[in-house]
């Protein structure tokens, strides 16, 4: 833990981290996400933040992290610089409190989309830091989880937890699979950038940790779309956990929107490209019916039909 020190006012230093206040939590959840493929567990946890009307609690400072996502310039002279901003809120509930972190983008020492390095490994100990200071019991991290499925399908979610305690409980979770006993990965997987970073980091901390990554189809991996079906399938799945009641109208509005977006994106598609992704409708999450899956090749080939389509639509756009 860091030290902290009193500032002016009601403000808490940390080194790095800035509390605004300090609400007497009970052992809170806290959940964690940044940008990632389809903005799936962004979209969730803010969807997550915004229903339970969350307040600031405070924030990561940017200094080390990030370069100035824009400057402002006033009468001619430099006055104030934008950084992306890695905000925490907090709610408490009559069952339990919550603390919700918002990154608006993952460090890196390369200025990749995920996080990766030095600066990684020191936000989500900063991240750490702010959960052990109000006693935080577990930690939920959300993401993408690329998978051979169509788009019309309900996403599962991939689950994947730091302790073996937690397995029992996650396969009582609906709609959700342990991420190892997905086919073909032989009990093996990966989780890129922070969401899985802070897994490990809570590990060495003795902290309980959850990363659910919600399904999204293969081919739309490097779309410019978010994916608000698989958010939906997450906040179903942390409302259980944290026995939270979340109205979802609003995502349920936001998953029609997008779904018509996708829909006419698919119609553009090539015929015999529509025909490949159409067998992933009767493959399905049933492992048994299998028996022509799509090849490498084959989403290689659907790939690069999908991101000419991009960039042509960006162009006519």
């Amino acid at each position: 833990m860091v030290r902290i020190e009193i500032a002016k006012r009601t403000e808490r230093i940390y080194v790095g981290i800035k509390l605004y206040r300090e609400p007497p939590l009970e052992h809170p959840d806290l959940i964690a996400s940044w940008p990632g493929i389809g903005n799936i567990g962004l979209i969730a946890a803010d969807i997550l933040r915004g229903q339970l009307e969350a307040e600031e609690l405070g924030e990561i400072e940017p200094w080390d992290f990030f370069y100035p996502k824009k400057v402002r310039i006033r009468d001619g002279e430099l006055k104030d610089m934008e950084f992306p901003a890695s905000t925490f809120y907090f709610k408490r509930t009559a069952l339990r409190d919550i603390i919700v972190f918002l990154g608006e983008e993952q460090p890196s020492d390369d200025r990749g989309m995920y996080a990766e390095g030095k600066k990684a490994y020191k936000m989500a100990n900063l991240v750490l830091d702010v959960a052990e200071h109000f006693g935080c019991r577990r930690i939920y991290t959300s993401g993408a989880a690329v998978a051979p499925v169509h788009h019309t399908m309900t996403p599962r979610v991939w689950a994947v937890p730091n302790t073996e305690k937690l397995i029992s409980e996650i396969k009582t979770y609906r709609n959700t699979v342990l991420m190892s006993e997905i086919e073909g990965r032989d009990g093996q997987g990966m989780i890129t950038g922070l969401n899985g970073l802070l897994l490990g980091v809570a590990r060495k901390r003795g902290i309980d940790a959850i990363c659910l990554m919600g399904e999204i189809p293969i081919y739309l991996e490097g779309s410019p779309f978010a994916y608000p079906k698989a958010s939906r399938s997450i906040i179903n799945v942390l409302s259980a956990a944290l026995n939270i009641d979340i109205d979802c109208d609003q995502t349920n509005r936001f998953v029609e929107r997008s779904e018509r977006e996708i829909n006419d994106l698919y119609e553009k598609l090539p015929t015999e490209i529509k025909d490949q992704l159409d067998r992933l409708k009767h493959i399905g999450h049933d492992e048994s019916k299998q028996s022509e899956p799509i090849t490498e090749d084959d989403k290689q080939r659907i790939l690069e039909d999908i991101d000419k389509l991009f960039k042509k639509g960006t162009k006519e756009d």
